[in-house]
């Protein structure tokens, strides 16, 4: 699979914890920015969330240039938007 997967994240967040694991065991690569430490980051993950700083907040670009934006998606649905 090509394309990018950025995921926006906390240390503290048990959902980022878990799909930075599922990423990892099926060699899918992702640049992570913290949001507590970024705070155009946390602008940005605001954005897409109706105001909230929901993590994680995931961007997907495929290998076709489709951009998705995310919000605590499964494995598949990262899978599925890197086609």
């Amino acid at each position: 699979m090509s394309g990018t997967v950025t995921m926006y994240s906390t240390t503290w967040c048990g959902y980022c914890n878990r799909l930075k694991s599922q990423l990892g065991r099926e060699g899918i690569g992702y640049t992570e920015i913290n949001i507590e430490e970024d705070p155009s980051a946390a602008s940005y993950v605001e954005s897409v969330n109706n105001g909230n700083q929901t993590v994680p907040t995931v961007v997907v670009v495929s290998a076709s240039g489709e951009q998705s934006v995310m919000t605590n998606p499964s494995l598949r649905q990262v899978q599925a938007a890197l086609v």
